[in-house]
């Protein structure tokens, strides 16, 4: 097998915490708080998906997307508060990284390896994101895709890592919290990681064709 010289993450979800904003907000939003990030995470997909199916004249950034999620699901969930509706915006811009993500990133780094985040969001958004988490300065790249106008699972997405970095995808780890995410880039030919923090049953057949892991502790030595 071909040594890994670059190890690409994607952002939301793998590194950074989604359900952070909404947990901040928790005593504002209600015991119900959980059920209601799930399901804007759910509207933000489905409507970069959607858009990317239809074409590019119908493209936006992420963080138009967001924004249209929030507030079809705070009608759903009868939020009214547009106070707390840009509190909980303004927390989505500054996500927490999962506890175990810099000192992970310190030792891939101290092995030699590029690290990199290939994500749907938007540029200002990852910058703002990254940098609150304190995780920058350890990241080589952070490729949006917006430099392709279209959303993940799309292979041109995925291409944007090789342009990056000049290396095939044999030559990358790639590792996704989204099943489909995971698919994407393993039928792009990466050596594919899937994190799976919650134990969610296998899907598109992943389990058996790529290696799983319930966080990103062990990825130094498991990329050893």
């Amino acid at each position: 097998m071909h040594r890994i010289r670059a190890v690409i993450f994607d952002a939301y979800g793998t590194l950074l915490d989604i359900h952070a904003a909404m947990a901040r907000h928790a005593d504002r939003l209600g015991p119900n708080w959980r059920q209601i990030s799930a399901d804007w995470r759910a509207k933000q997909v489905e409507y970069a998906w959607v858009r990317t199916m239809v074409g590019p004249a119908h493209h936006r950034d992420f963080w138009r997307l967001t924004q249209e999620a929030l507030e079809v699901v705070s009608e759903v969930h009868g939020i009214t508060d547009a106070a707390l509706k840009a509190d909980i915006l303004a927390a989505y811009r500054r996500l927490d990284a999962y506890p175990e993500v810099p000192d992970m990133l310190r030792a891939l780094k101290a092995k030699g390896l590029a690290c990199a985040i290939l994500s749907n969001g938007e540029p200002e958004m990852l910058h703002d994101a990254v940098t609150a988490a304190g995780i920058a300065p350890l990241l080589d790249a952070v490729l949006s895709v917006e430099s392709v106008r279209v959303f993940k699972p799309d292979p041109r997405v995925y291409r944007l890592a090789g342009r990056r970095f000049h290396l095939a995808p044999r030559e990358m780890a790639f590792l996704s919290s989204n099943p489909w995410d995971a698919f994407g880039a393993h039928e792009l030919g990466f050596r594919v990681i899937r994190v799976n923090r919650d134990g969610a049953p296998d899907e598109y057949g992943l389990r058996g064709n790529v290696a799983e892991v319930t966080d990103l502790a062990a990825l130094p030595d498991l990329l050893a």
